[in-house]
């Protein structure tokens, strides 16, 4: 049975991502990315992660919380921080991607056994290419254009072939 980490931000997306792999017979863990967030400015990830925690024990699958916390400072927001200095405009999300869930993420599930690690992107690979996904209006493929075919080989996006109603009305249908 191949071994999937499945990035879980208590949101619906990556819930139902969880839910379709398991279904499809992976052995599925479901993973807390903790990023880092400066002190003065509130954030929700406590209950980001409890709503995960609460998605992984309905689908009994394990969990875990990973801190990548340093990736996340030194790949997203320093990068932010000198791009502006420099005049340009810098794109986060490309970086979190890169850097984060698409690196240091997919580097730390590969070295805990997994074959493959999944997000609630929507996207789709299709023949070891990234495509856009079923729902253009909700597709992200702009946000993970510098995944390479090697790491692309490594992932799985279980949304991308469905609209964001498709999801809710799946995540409803299942209690998430």
């Amino acid at each position: 049975m191949k071994k999937v980490f499945v990035g879980m931000s208590g949101g619906v997306d990556s819930s139902v991502s969880a839910l379709l792999l398991k279904e499809q017979g992976y052995d599925v863990t479901g993973v807390f990315i903790k990023v880092w967030q400066p002190d003065f400015i509130e954030c929700t990830w406590k209950e980001d992660r409890l709503d995960a925690m609460r998605v992984a024990s309905l689908l009994d699958i394990p969990f875990l919380t990973l801190d990548l916390e340093e990736e996340y400072k030194k790949g997203v927001i320093d990068y932010m921080i000198e791009e502006y200095k420099n005049g340009r405009t810098p794109n986060p999300d490309v970086m979190c991607n890169r850097e984060v869930k698409f690196g240091a993420f997919l580097k730390w599930a590969k070295g805990q056994g997994a074959d493959f690690i999944a997000t609630g992107h929507y996207a789709q690979i299709e023949d070891g290419v990234l495509k856009v996904s079923k729902d253009t209006n909700k597709d992200q493929t702009y946000f993970l254009w510098t995944l390479t075919k090697d790491v692309l080989q490594s992932v799985i996006f279980p949304v991308g072939s469905m609209t964001k109603d498709e999801v809710r009305s799946y995540a409803a249908t299942h209690n998430l």
